[in-house]
């Protein structure tokens, strides 16, 4: 349930409401709001209802909703993490190569000696 606060969290920033605007809305406390929020309290499914009319959408978009930006960001650091690990295995390469070319050269000179 961590997760889905984070979404009513994010969608309370979005339309800029304080937990308090919320609260009131939902007819609640702000202590019992928080606790929507932090996932401390599992949340049934009539107010599941209240909090998706809440934020015009439904039961199922506020279950599926994600933040684009978030994943954006989440896409790129994967992005530079897979350049970084192109970069490391073309190291790991040009260092096999410089192996074989020492292990070569070495070879190469036991038979001449």
């Amino acid at each position: 349930m961590k997760t889905l606060g984070k979404k009513i969290r994010l969608l309370r920033h979005q339309k800029g409401w304080s937990q308090e605007d919320v609260a009131k809305r939902l007819d609640i406390s702000i202590p019992a709001f928080s606790k929507i929020e932090t996932g401390i309290t599992d949340i049934n499914l009539s107010r599941l209802e209240q909090i998706a009319n809440l934020f015009e959408m439904t039961v199922v978009q506020l279950l599926t909703f994600t933040d684009a930006e978030h994943d954006q960001k989440v896409a790129n650091e994967l992005e530079t993490i897979n350049r970084k690990l192109m970069d490391r295995e073309t190291e790991v390469i040009d260092l096999q190569k410089k192996v074989i070319e020492l292990f070569e050269e070495l070879r190469h000179t036991k038979i001449t000696a």
